[in-house]
């Protein structure tokens, strides 16, 4: 009976550490984890004409381009949404960017990135932490939230795997969005197009063309 209770208890143990690895592994996979970057350049942008029209749920969209748009920056948080309003199905995850001395720092400084209501937020445990960087316009100069609209189901996949942690070169389109359903419902997105700008409206919404990792 002591052998039986032994071999019961060892067991559990195992099984208790299967548990807990599988638990890092899912979170390291599918959250990422903190990471720093030197020597990224703030995104470019250049006019662009042109758009792309299609259904979703009964509204005629329109995604009219912008600007052409390339971001080699660092992921410093994301957002999964998962709802089913329209805002949900056109954009599934927002992705938080940093570059400059934001991305060089961010290990460095703990800025408790979140997101939440497609807004990202960030703040430290001293004002002094910003030295390095300069002042809190300077972190909004240097980092951006993202509303990703995939351009087609292979760059939707590409959009999931997107980790906190991971540096990527994203292209596509900052982008104006229109739609209209026959009851006269409609829903209407519109992109910063400038660095400078905080707060409500300062969001980039981009139509994603590809997604490739730099690490």
């Amino acid at each position: 009976m002591y052998g039986n209770e032994n071999r019961n208890s060892i067991f559990r143990y195992i099984l208790l550490l299967a548990l807990i690895g599988g638990a890092v592994f899912y979170f390291r996979s599918n959250v990422g984890t903190r990471n720093s970057m030197s020597g990224l350049h703030e995104p470019t942008q250049t006019e662009a004409e042109g758009e792309t029209r299609f259904t979703l749920d009964g509204y005629d969209m329109r995604i009219k381009y912008l600007y052409e748009y390339n971001a080699i920056a660092l992921v410093v948080h994301t957002k999964d949404y998962m709802g089913v309003s329209l805002g949900d199905k056109l954009s599934p995850k927002d992705i938080a960017l940093a570059w400059g001395s934001v991305a060089a720092y961010n290990k460095v400084i703990d800025f408790h990135w979140s997101q939440s209501g497609r807004w990202v937020h960030w703040r430290t445990d001293s004002y002094s932490e910003l030295a390095p960087i300069g002042d809190s316009a300077d972190v909004d100069r240097q980092s951006s939230n993202n509303h990703l609209i995939p351009a087609d189901s292979a760059v939707k996949k590409d959009i999931k795997k997107i980790r906190t942690g991971d540096i990527i070169n994203l292209k596509g389109y900052l982008v104006n969005v229109r739609g209209l359903r026959d009851d006269g419902a409609h829903f209407t997105w519109n992109s910063s197009t400038t660095r400078d700008d905080s707060g409500d409206g300062a969001c980039e919404v981009i139509y994603v063309t590809s997604v490739e990792w730099l690490n």
